[in-house]
């Protein structure tokens, strides 16, 4: 339970819903939403070891390859919900 809870899930759960707000807000494309992931899953692994480090570029592409993956999962989801219905 508590690495469900840890710092890194946190920062996963927070960048994908970061990430769909800015999708559904700026109605930004789908080819610039993996850039977008990169700056911010960089910017908030910086953050937060306060320095930079190779180590620290790799955590942060894999906050957004997971971030990614995460709002692809959600957009999925909704839209299969959504297509039932009809």
């Amino acid at each position: 339970m508590e690495a469900i809870l840890s710092i890194e899930f946190t920062a996963y759960v927070a960048l994908a819903v970061l990430l769909y707000a800015i999708r559904q807000a700026t109605n930004l494309s789908n080819r610039y939403i993996p850039i977008v992931a990169v700056v911010l899953g960089v910017t908030f692994s910086i953050f937060e070891a306060s320095a930079f480090s190779f180590e620290v570029l790799v955590n942060g592409l894999k906050y957004a390859l997971y971030g990614i993956g995460s709002v692809a999962a959600i957009k999925y989801s909704l839209e299969k919900v959504t297509g039932d219905d009809q």
